[in-house]
């Protein structure tokens, strides 16, 4: 296993490969993410990892920007490379795929009118199972 060194990253990119968002292009996306952050000489403050399904089935495929919190939706390989080109190297976030993002300390959503609001997580009935 490879283990990096991750000082001096500005950013991290979470790509899912979970199955749904295979299904939809997971493995091209990544690619094409992995590709453009290389072409436009962003490896030195850009780390990727894959990851396993992140809960949101629905917005395939998804991939996650930190420290920025922001969540798209539906990326496509020439999407991938727009959002690499866009958010990670000109800092503007790519507004038509993004379904959250970080407000007042905490995920918001951006408003689509398509989006997919998804299950509640009731927080009173957690700590009501942990009792149990």
């Amino acid at each position: 296993m490879t283990t990096w060194n991750l000082e001096g990253m500005k950013k991290h990119v979470l790509m899912c490969n979970g199955s749904s968002c295979m299904r939809k292009g997971g493995e091209e996306v990544t690619v094409a993410i992995r590709d453009e952050i290389k072409t436009l000489g962003l490896d030195e403050h850009v780390h990727t990892s894959r990851t396993r399904c992140n809960g949101r089935c629905k917005d395939a495929c998804v991939v996650v920007v930190y420290p920025e919190g922001a969540w798209y939706e539906g990326m496509t390989p020439d999407k991938a490379r727009l959002m690499v080109q866009s958010h990670l190297r000109d800092n503007v976030p790519l507004h038509d795929s993004l379904v959250y993002h970080f407000e007042e300390g905490q995920l918001a959503r951006t408003g689509h009118t398509e989006a997919i609001k998804g299950i509640e997580k009731n927080k009173d009935e957690k700590k009501e199972s942990v009792k149990s």
